[in-house]
Order: structure tokens, then sequence, then C-alpha cells
């Protein structure tokens, strides 16, 4: 028996295909057993007595946490999933593309490899607490070294100093805002910081990602939904707990796009003969932009040739403790 630790599950999608599979997803069980004794006392043409005593027992179990272990084994009976775990970190598998020819868009995979999780909004707040600090630390004269640099303002390699941009009043403050300016620390100062988040909002998209890289250059990447059972917790609460290191994580899921192989930039022609926009033509133009930027690696699209997987569950497998030998 394997035991998993669940970090998301998707329950909404995973009760809908169960449903199609099993015509309905059971909720609870339900088991009840009542006795009754019957005692009759005085002759049966009179008025009779009756003394009874019964039980009933009630069990309500929920099946909430069993859902998606119920429909991977119903869609590996049916021959729907496959795990493709040996195959991914192959790289002639990528190379040659036998792995998309084999997989086509919707295709129902298990992966199992090395990842991390990455959110930008988690990178913000770990780089605003570190600019706090390094602010903190050089009011209070601990940094000498920084200090000077940061007063030698006009001069090569001088650093200018300004101010964040405050919340403006008609919407909601950048994320990069919430890190304050602080002096160059080693090559590193708030505005680079800052930088740093502006290109994540782009490359990922705020919120949380597990990115797969099962061999190099190659990044399966599922993007979680927010709301689904188990991804209850703050960013700052799940990277306290699961950290940024790369560990083992299992995806179950369906194949969403693969990254575009297209080099060349897309044709702007989307008017009709009359001069009037052609509206099929104009949505294709912005799409094949949009794939150039996401080949570039400047949006969050999959990049060529990895794919994204729509997530069913995210889960890492629970290791077994070895046996324990007790010397004499």
């Amino acid at each position: 028996m394997i035991l998993r630790e669940f970090l998301y599950v998707d329950t909404d999608k995973v009760r809908a295909m169960l449903a199609q599979i099993d015509g309905g997803v059971a909720e609870e069980s339900r088991e009840t057993e009542r006795k009754e004794k019957r005692t009759t006392v005085g002759p049966r043409v009179a008025g009779q007595y009756f003394q009874g005593s019964g039980s009933e027992t009630y069990t309500n179990k929920s099946l909430g946490d069993a859902l998606f272990p119920m429909l991977e084994q119903a869609l590996e009976s049916e021959s729907l999933l496959r795990d493709i775990s040996e195959e991914v970190c192959d790289p002639e598998q990528w190379s040659s593309g036998e792995l998309k020819g084999r997989l086509p868009v919707g295709s129902l995979v298990r992966v199992t490899a090395m990842g991390s999780l990455f959110d930008t909004r988690y990178a913000t707040s770990a780089f605003s607490a570190f600019g706090s600090v390094m602010v903190g630390l050089n009011d209070m004269g601990h940094l000498p070294v920084v200090k000077q640099a940061s007063q030698s303002k006009g001069k090569q390699g001088g650093q200018q100093r300004h101010t964040p941009k405050q919340k403006p009043a008609d919407g909601p403050a950048a994320l990069e805002d919430s890190i304050p300016d602080f002096p160059d620390i080693g090559g590193a100062d708030g505005r680079m910081l800052r930088a740093f988040v502006r290109i994540s909002k782009g490359v990922f998209a705020p919120g949380l990602h597990v990115n797969l890289t099962p061999t190099k250059g190659v990044l399966i990447n599922s993007r979680l939904q927010e709301g689904r059972q188990y991804l209850d917790s703050e960013a700052d609460i799940l990277f306290a707990r699961y950290g940024t290191e790369q560990q083992e994580w299992t995806v179950v899921g369906s194949i969403g796009s693969y990254g575009t192989e297209e080099t060349s930039l897309p044709d702007m022609d989307f008017y009709n003969a009359d001069g009037s926009i052609n509206r099929a033509e104009f949505a294709e133009t912005m799409n094949a932009q949009m794939r150039n930027l996401g080949r570039l690696g400047f949006i969050d699209l999959p990049q060529h040739p990895g794919f994204s997987l729509i997530p069913f569950a995210v889960y890492r497998s629970i290791p077994r403790s070895g046996a324990v030998t007790i010397a004499d």
C-alpha cells in the first residue's frame, strides 16, 4: 500500500470524471440494523400488551479523501491513464518528438519526477523581507562598506537611492512595490530585486506552480488552482513547509498543450478584401503572437519541448522507515 501526502486535489474535476465512469459518486456509507422483541400478555381475545426492544446503528463515512484514489484506479482499469515517468527522463524521447507523437493533447498521464514549487508572490515576499533586513542593518551602522557606497552619489558604481512606488489611488500596488530600496549588497540592491519580480510575473503568472524537470532543458509545468482541496494555505506557509529545493513530486492530470515549435513571426494580415477585420484571422494572429512570446519564455505558456499539465492531483509518496536493529 502506497501512502501519499496530497498537496492538491481538484475535487470538482475528480468527481466529474468519476461520474462519467461509474455513473455517480458515493459520498457516504450507511449501515442500519434494527431488532425488535414482541411479548404478548393475556388471552388473544382480550387486550394485548407488547413489550418491544430495538437497536439501530448508523455509520456515516466520508469518502472525500478517497475520491482521487478511486478515480486513479478506475482510469487504470479502463487503460485511460498512462504512467510516463520513465519516458520523460529519456532525452531521446524529447529530441525525437516520439513522446508528443504518442501522447496527444488531452491524454491522461501520471508523471513522477524531480521538481520544485514556485510562486512569484512568495519570491516577492522573500525579497521584501531581505530588503527590510538590509535597510535595518544599514541604519544601525552594521554595513559600513555598503553605507559608504550608498553615499557616493554621482560617482561610477555609486547607488542612486530612491523610494519604491506607492500604491496608486485608483488601483492595487504592483507586487514589486513592496520591496524597499537598499544599498548594493554584493551586486544586489532593491532595484535589481524589483526587476527580478517584474520578470517573474511574466514568466510565471502569480500563483503556485509545480515545475517538474525530468531531464535537462525540459519543463513540465502545472499551475494549481486556488480554492481546491488541500491547497488552503498561504504561499508563505506552503514554502515554509515544503521549501524551494527540488524533490520528487507526482502529478496526475491531462496534457494541456505542448510548447510551440514555430520560429517565424506571425503574419499580421487579418483584413478582409473590403478592409474590414476578419475576426478569425485576428484571433489567430494574436494567439500566434502569444505563442511566439511563450517560445521565448516571456509569458506563462509551455516552452518547447515541454508541455503543460492540467492537474487532477499533486502528491508526494510517504517513505517507509527502515527496520531498526537493536544491539544486544
